[in-house]
């Protein structure tokens, strides 16, 4: 997925800026959810959003979730492959194929 340029590329911007300092994991934390309500809304009114606006907030969203799984010494790569491997094992094909039940209703 990532040959670690990005997030090389965002230490550096951070660096540059001196913003460290206020990336905490908490501060990120909030972060990813108030750009995530951003890109929320976009579609709030009408589910045929501006691609172009979508794919900014999205790149928001993307890059505190970059900054924090940096922050919290993690891969972001590993982490979704890890959850996937959990996640498979709560929603087995055969249960789950072609439904959007919650894993602990199938």
């Amino acid at each position: 997925m990532t040959d670690g340029s990005t997030i090389r590329a965002l230490r550096e911007f951070v660096r540059e800026r001196e913003w460290a300092q206020f990336h905490s994991a908490e501060n990120l934390a909030k972060s990813v959810a108030i750009e995530a309500g951003e890109l929320l809304e976009c579609y709030q009114w009408d589910g045929a959003a501006d691609d172009d606006r979508a794919r900014d907030e999205l790149a928001d969203v993307l890059t505190y979730c970059f900054f924090l799984a940096d922050k919290l010494g993690a891969d972001p790569e590993d982490l979704i492959l890890e959850k996937l491997v959990r996640t498979r094992s709560k929603y087995p094909i055969e249960k789950a194929r072609g439904r959007s039940t919650k894993y602990d209703q199938l």
